[in-house]
């Protein structure tokens, strides 16, 4: 496990310039809040009340965050199914106190054994409509359940069966469909009525279900009952076969031997330092902590901000060149070389800063080439954080990509398929679900390629910041491409504007990802400062809201203040 950072002095002159940006800049108008919610000895945030409770009760009956994290994001696993599960992977951030040290562990999809680099392209090496995104051919092997048994083993106290215990319950007696569960149901409708397993669970008669509607999956009750028992079940026993089974019957590349070798990895988180503060996040496969240190380098050393639209200007423009950079060098680092230390550090981001112009936005190929493409924004990833009477912390975000996954569920064994491959570059600027592209960096293979074994990129961030070598913040959100620049206003918005955990995840955001060149804001900002950034060379793009952020904040005085995103159906619960 890494060691601990000591943080030098704070720069005077950056102290000077922050505290400019919080006296002059208005902020953007905000979402109602869900209040503020104030834990003594823990604190749990969740996409789901129902799975924050649990962790709130892991908690209470003696377990640690990770106990909590674990239960958690198997409950998350049976109450959110359009958005994460077992049949999906992910990334955990763990800061452990007593030793004051940071780990990383990535449990991402990783390509089947069988995958190739052309496999979603036809003989005229044209792309295969939607062949990455529906049904099994889309399919990564799923590392959520190894992930949480290695968390587990290396931290947890108490027995792992116990926290899996209220997930088995939840598949067996259900779920009522909620609002957001109906959106991403009508969006994925055709794809579930295309397979019989999956329409006859979320679906009913082929519809959409009304608010209400209990849905019971008393096949996944059954996995997890197994899990609960030897997690390696998934990977060696019965379910690893059905899943195996599955696959060469429907026509998908996971096998038994995928299965079998699949590993969870612990890795060194990316840190920086923002003024007093150590910004920790996810190393590659994922771009969240190259992307976030990149960003928050190139931002402390922009000149203050004297309007709101200037404070805007500026957050696009950094983004821009993290997510151009993202698209030529970002892949999984056990496959390509990815220049992790140059694209963090100073020097680098004192050479690109030159480039941002005061109130004059850029093309995208002034950062650099690639063919514009419309976004297809979905949220359907899930983040939960957790933080101890003890100081140690969880930040955990994992999915199963688009909405409802590959459509696909594993018969006999209610899991639900990811559509993780198409989180690959599949061809030269082509873009994915998100549309993010990867283009090849002097002619050589995509950084982001398919390639046997290989872990996509992703932009999955769980964060953890410390301050003074304590912890203070832990934060993360689902939201495809958008979750990194989420993570990123997040945390400016608590640090250079003062704002508490409620106030920080209701904010409106805006986001820039190089390609397509467009500025998306949501609904609430200001018609007048839209007007004003196209006058500067904006492309705009008012959306619907984006995210489904949370936010645990450690207090002076030691109390723990957690919020959950209004804009889904999350809770912050303490104790």
């Amino acid at each position: 496990m890494g060691q601990g950072f000591t943080l030098g002095k704070v720069d005077q002159r950056r102290r000077s310039r922050l505290l400019g940006v919080v006296l002059t800049v208005t902020l953007f108008p905000t979402l109602p809040t869900q209040g503020q919610t104030i834990g003594q000895r823990g604190m749990v945030t969740a996409a789901q009340p129902a799975a924050a409770q649990v962790g709130r009760d892991i908690l209470k009956g003696g377990g640690n965050a990770v106990d909590a994290a674990v239960a958690t994001a198997f409950m998350i696993s049976v109450v959110e199914p359009y958005a994460a599960g077992i049949g999906g992977g992910g990334f955990a951030l763990v800061y452990h106190a007593p030793s004051q040290t940071m780990r990383a562990l990535d449990f991402r999809e990783r390509a089947p054994l069988q995958a190739t680099p052309t496999m979603y392209l036809n003989e005229k090496g044209e792309v295969i409509p939607r062949a990455s995104l529906d049904g099994v051919l889309a399919a990564g092997t799923p590392g959520t359940v190894a992930g949480l048994a290695a968390l587990h083993k290396r931290y947890g106290q108490l027995p792992w069966s116990q926290v899996v215990t209220r997930a088995i319950q939840a598949a067996q007696q259900g779920f009522a469909v909620t609002r957001r569960y109906q959106q991403w149901a009508t969006m994925r409708q055709s794809v579930l009525q295309q397979d019989a397993t999956a329409a006859r669970i979320f679906l009913r008669d082929g519809q959409v279900p009304p608010l209400g509607t209990v849905i019971q999956q008393p096949a996944l009750a059954k996995t997890l009952g197994a899990i609960a028992r030897d997690p390696r079940s998934f990977y060696e026993g019965w379910i690893a076969r059905a899943i195996a089974d599955f696959m060469a019957q429907q026509g998908g590349k996971i096998t038994q031997e995928d299965l079998q070798s699949y590993t969870p990895l612990w890795r060194e988180p990316i840190c920086g330092t923002y003024r007093v503060f150590q910004v920790c996040s996810m190393p590659p496969p994922s771009s969240g902590g190259v992307a976030l240190v990149q960003m928050l380098n190139l931002w402390q050393l922009l000149p203050p901000a004297p309007t709101p639209m200037d404070r805007g200007h500026y957050l696009a423009s950094v983004m821009q060149i993290a997510y151009a950079d993202r698209a030529r060098y970002l892949g999984d680092s056990d496959f390509v070389p990815v220049p992790v230390a140059a694209l963090t550090s100073r020097r680098y981001a004192q050479q690109r800063v030159r480039e941002i112009l005061p109130r004059r936005a850029r093309p995208q190929s002034a950062v650099s080439a690639a063919t514009p493409i419309q976004l297809a924004e979905a949220d359907n990833t899930s983040h939960l954080n957790v933080v101890d009477a003890q100081g140690n912390a969880v930040s955990l975000t994992f999915t199963i990509n688009g909405p409802f996954g590959a459509g696909v569920v594993v018969p006999q064994t209610g899991i639900l398929l990811n559509n993780e491959m198409d989180d690959f570059a599949i061809a030269p600027n082509q873009p994915n679900l998100f549309g993010v592209v990867g283009i090849p960096a002097d002619n050589a293979p995509l950084a982001n390629g398919i390639e046997p074994g290989k872990r996509p990129l992703s932009s999955m961030s769980p964060t953890i910041v410390l301050k003074d070598n304590r912890l203070s913040m832990v934060l993360g959100s689902p939201g495809g491409s958008r979750i990194i620049t989420t993570v990123l206003q997040l945390f400016l918005n608590v640090v250079d504007l003062g704002q508490d955990a409620a106030t920080a995840v209701a904010r409106p955001r805006i986001h820039q990802q190089w390609a397509p060149d467009i500025l998306f804001v949501e609904p609430t900002v200001p018609s007048s400062w839209i007007n004003t950034w196209q006058q500067w060379g904006y492309r705009v793009e008012q959306t619907r809201p984006w995210g489904n952020a949370s936010l645990i904040r450690v207090l002076d005085h030691g109390q723990l203040e957690g919020a959950a995103d209004p804009r889904g159906e999350g809770a912050a619960m303490g104790w």
